[in-house]
């Protein structure tokens, strides 16, 4: 046992001597319950909506105030043209719209049927879902409040519309974020052991004395899995298309341009981790495992991005998958041009050449 003791604080000292070690070991389960417990929920709230008021009565008011006051929606200003509320859906500033027709307090009074509309985006079908739940319930209560023991029954019935997604079909709101998740974390791990590995093969001193200029150097590395990222590209879109029945509503030209852009943008932040580690296994945990968990946390595909507090927030607009995955439902769902989706293209190419030029630098300052 006395033997058995000091091999036991023998790994006490190892363990207390590495700081990685003690990161990995308190570091990383800290910063998981806390990322999970802020982003890991089904819960949709602040969620922008669009009440559009045809009636002007007493009821449709106080219905309206009801929605406003409760913690899932913010309701956004609006016309009362039809054409507004489409132009906001196709921008993608609301999730869901709520129409009261001309009439619906009277007809709440006499006894009748007053129906409202609820409009929602089902590109993703869980969020839709949930908010018309969310208005449903809210609906209710309401006539209960307004109607608890009277007995000519006042009775309000929500007609739902779900745009791009009549069917709820998960896949609409699945493929675009595997799409991002899966470009992510191959076009990264490929490049990131790029140039690590001619250090740890020693032919390094190769490249130096070649003609060519370490730019040089650093691209050619990334054509040839620019190349296979694109055959990827390809093969996720097909299985998608035939076995997954997603549709392609927009230009399939404008689709791969910007996969394309995003794909780059991957392969220069694989080079950039190849540059500054130092061996395979290094490089191969930070871009597979460092990326992983994040482009799922802050992407929006699984766990809408409202829910989440401010800094995380700010943290998804760092992430290429985040604006690459808004890219990709606005063109494969909703049929959109460049003409909507260009402030993402901006983002996501000033992303890429960002990466790309620091990349570059690094590489220059290692070998220099």
């Amino acid at each position: 046992m006395k033997q058995f003791m000091v091999f036991v604080r023998k790994e006490f000292y190892h363990v207390f001597r590495d700081r990685r070690t003690l990161l990995i070991l308190f570091g990383l389960p800290v910063m998981q319950i806390l990322l999970f417990g802020y982003a890991l929920t089904t819960e949709i709230k602040n969620a922008e909506i669009i009440v559009v008021d045809h009636a002007g009565d007493a009821a449709s008011q106080q219905l309206t105030t009801m929605i406003a006051a409760s913690k899932y929606f913010d309701i956004n200003a609006s016309d009362k043209s039809d054409e507004d509320i489409y132009k906001a859906f196709k921008k993608g500033k609301v999730k869901c719209a709520v129409v009261f027709p001309i009439g619906f307090g009277n007809d709440l009074l006499n006894g009748e049927v007053a129906q409202i509309q609820i409009i929602a985006d089902a590109s993703d079908p869980n969020t839709a879902k949930t908010l018309t739940n969310y208005l449903t319930a809210i609906t209710a209560e309401y006539q209960q409040q307004i109607n608890p023991t009277a007995n000519i029954p006042m009775r309000i019935e929500p007609v739902t519309r779900m745009l791009y997604n009549p069917e709820l079909n998960g896949s609409m709101n699945f493929v675009p974020g595997v799409m991002a998740l899966v470009l992510m974390i191959i076009c990264t791990t490929l490049t990131s052991v790029s140039i690590v590995r001619e250090k740890e093969m020693g032919t390094m001193e190769i490249l130096l004395v070649s003609p060519f200029k370490p730019t040089y150097v650093v691209l050619a590395k990334a054509v040839p899995y620019l190349a296979l990222s694109l055959i990827d590209l390809i093969i996720i879109l097909l299985l998608a298309v035939v076995a997954l029945n997603m549709p392609i509503r927009g230009s399939i030209i404008l689709l791969l341009l910007e996969s394309t852009l995003f794909i780059i943008s991957c392969l220069s932040l694989g080079l950039l981790i190849s540059s500054v580690t130092r061996s395979q296994q290094t490089a191969m945990m930070v871009s597979m495992m460092g990326m992983m968990l994040p482009t799922i946390l802050f992407t929006g595909f699984i766990f809408p991005l409202e829910n989440m507090p401010w800094p995380l927030q700010f943290i998804s607009n760092l992430l290429p998958s985040r604006w690459f995955y808004v890219i990709v439902k606005a063109v494969m769902l909703k049929g959109l041009g460049i003409g909507v989706i260009w402030k993402e293209t901006l983002v996501l190419a000033g992303m890429t050449v960002l990466l790309l030029t620091i990349s570059i630098k690094s590489f220059k300052t290692r070998l220099s």
